[in-house]
């Protein structure tokens, strides 16, 4: 014959205490869980945002690196242009006195240009009665 168990036991408060603390280990379990998943997606993240950080850093340092090239093209130009006005002011000066040159020029020759231009004028007037 078979002895059946004593049941009032296992219904107390006692095994109640039991199942809540069991439940409540499996919830901390669980949510232990949930952290290092979270911990280990946070983790992947800042590795990724460490690395498009020093890509970023590198591209910085190339585009400082451009700037200061066009920087010391940009002065060499600047002594260029310097050079430049340095050689063209005495061309400017040539070039203003041939100016006044061929100014003098036909100011002297203006009278003679009328005195042909005159005898021009009287040659035609002589041809055109000498053919009529």
């Amino acid at each position: 014959m078979t002895v059946m168990a004593d049941r009032t036991v296992r219904n107390g408060p006692e095994r109640n205490r039991i199942k809540t603390l069991t439940q409540a280990a499996l919830n901390a379990d669980k949510t232990v869980e949930q952290v290092e998943d979270v911990l280990d997606g946070l983790s992947r993240t800042m590795k990724e945002l460490n690395s498009s950080l020093s890509s970023l850093n590198a591209t910085v340092e190339r585009m400082e690196a451009g700037l200061d090239h066009l920087d010391g093209t940009l002065s060499s130009l600047d002594d260029l242009a310097k050079r430049l006005i340095v050689l063209v002011e005495p061309v400017e000066a040539i070039v203003d006195r041939i100016d006044d040159m061929v100014k003098v020029g036909e100011t002297m020759l203006s009278p003679l240009s009328m005195t042909e231009h005159a005898l021009r004028g009287a040659l035609d007037r002589l041809r055109n009665r000498t053919v009529h």
